[in-house]
C-alpha cells in the first residue's frame, strides 16, 4: 500500500481526516484486498481489526486457505496501521514480512486478524497481526516491517 486513494474520485486519502473503517474499505475495495474479500472491522493508530471469508478461490486444493492469502490478509492489516501513523503526506511500503503458519483454516470458516505495532518509528514501523479461526485457535502470526515514505518535494515530482 503505497499510499490510500480512492479510485473514484483519485483523490488521496488522509489518515488525519478522521479515516473510517468504511472509507478504507472503500479504497481498498477495487484492489487486491478487495478482491480477496478483506473487511476491514476496525482501525485506530494502536489496532486494526478485520475479516477474512475463506472461499473456495482463496483456498488450496485440499479446500484450506491459502498460505498467500493469510500473508496478504496481514500485509494489509499492518499496512493500515502504519497509514493510520503516517505523518501527512508521507506513504508506506512493506519491506520486511516473516509469517508463522500454526493451523489451517477451512473452507468455509470467516478468520479475523488483529494487529498492533510493536514499534512506530520515524522511519519504519513493525506490526504483528495474530489471525484466529473462528474457534478462537490460532492460525498465524505476521510480523512486518513497514518503510515510511516522505512526502516527495515538489521539484521532484
Amino acid at each position: 500500500m503505497n499510499s490510500l486513494k480512492d479510485r473514484s474520485s483519485d483523490s488521496p486519502v488522509s489518515a488525519a481526516s478522521g479515516l473510517t473503517p468504511a472509507a478504507i474499505q472503500k479504497v481498498i475495495a477495487s484492489h487486491l484486498p478487495g478482491l480477496l474479500g478483506i473487511e476491514i472491522t476496525g482501525a485506530t493508530p494502536d489496532l486494526v481489526v478485520g475479516q477474512l471469508r475463506v472461499r473456495p478461490e482463496i483456498c488450496t486444493v485440499g479446500r484450506i486457505l491459502h498460505g498467500g492469502a493469510i500473508m496478504t490478509f496481514a500485509d494489509t492489516l499492518g499496512a493500515v496501521g502504519t497509514f493510520m501513523n503516517l505523518p501527512t503526506g508521507a506513504t508506506t511500503t512493506t519491506i520486511e514480512s516473516s509469517t508463522k503458519f500454526l493451523a489451517a483454516a477451512a473452507e468455509g470458516t470467516l478468520i479475523t486478524g488483529e494487529t498492533i505495532p510493536l514499534h512506530k518509528g520515524r522511519t519504519t514501523m513493525v506490526w504483528q497481526t495474530s489471525i484466529r479461526r473462528e474457534d478462537g485457535r490460532l492460525c498465524a502470526v505476521v510480523s512486518q516491517t513497514q518503510l515510511v515514505m516522505a512526502p516527495k518535494s515538489a521539484a521532484a515530482k
